[in-house]
């Protein structure tokens, strides 16, 4: 009986690995011609381009945070786009990504009435949810590192969003491993969510990408 148990478990071990791993793979192989260079024809007519968060220190852009920054205001001043949306977290008040985002483009030149801030990108399908129905782009470009593009890029076209993506800068962060690890099995939830596409946590009244960033101000950007 308890060799036949731990056959079994073994056996059920096995299929789970293996539909882990598969739906990885698929989410992957399934965008990977979306991950473009920010060169491509392919980038023109984008709403706008949407930053996804990665954490702030001492009210800083994180290294991470910082390479997606640089690569979305680049894309600006060369006029790929006119907008770029900055997501993150802000539902915490001692806590907030989106105004150190835009904070740090304004210094860099970009126009304040460009700049959206997503107050409630508490995750990555959140994110594109809202980029969607809230900022109501129709086409856009996603800045994070490759990475993170796969999983980004597959909820966006669940979600019947044109999205492309272009990678942040390609260099070794502290903590690759377990990152790689994580987003293995984020990939996998993700997948499961985009079958059945929730509406994001947080909703509200419609922003279009088309009109003021400004609107999405809750405080003046010294």
């Amino acid at each position: 009986m308890m060799k036949r148990l731990i056959k079994w478990g073994i056996l059920m071990a096995l299929i789970l690995t293996i539909i882990i791993f598969g739906i990885n793979f698929y989410v992957k192989i399934s965008t990977n011609k979306l991950i473009i260079n920010s060169d491509s024809k392919k980038l023109n007519n984008a709403d706008c381009v949407l930053v996804l968060g990665a954490g702030i220190w001492n009210n800083e852009p994180s290294p991470m945070l910082k390479d997606r920054l640089d690569v979305a205001i680049n894309l600006y001043n060369d006029k790929k786009v006119s907008k770029i949306i900055m997501s993150g977290d802000h539902t915490r008040n001692n806590y907030d990504e989106v105004n150190v985002m835009k904070k740090y483009a304004i210094d860099r030149g970009v126009k304040s009435e460009d700049i959206f801030m997503d107050h409630a990108g508490i995750s990555t399908y959140d994110s594109i949810y809202r980029a969607k129905n809230i900022f109501k782009a129709n086409k856009i470009i996603i800045v994070t590192q490759k990475y993170h593009l796969y999983r980004s890029l597959y909820i966006a076209k669940c979600l019947n969003l044109e999205a492309y993506g272009v990678q942040a800068t390609d260099k070794k962060y502290s903590g690759d491993f377990a990152r790689e690890v994580r987003e293995i099995l984020a990939r996998d939830k993700d997948f499961i969510k985009s079958i059945f596409k929730p509406k994001s946590k947080y909703l509200g009244s419609a922003i279009p990408v088309s009109g003021n960033g400004d609107n999405t101000n809750d405080k003046k950007i010294k």
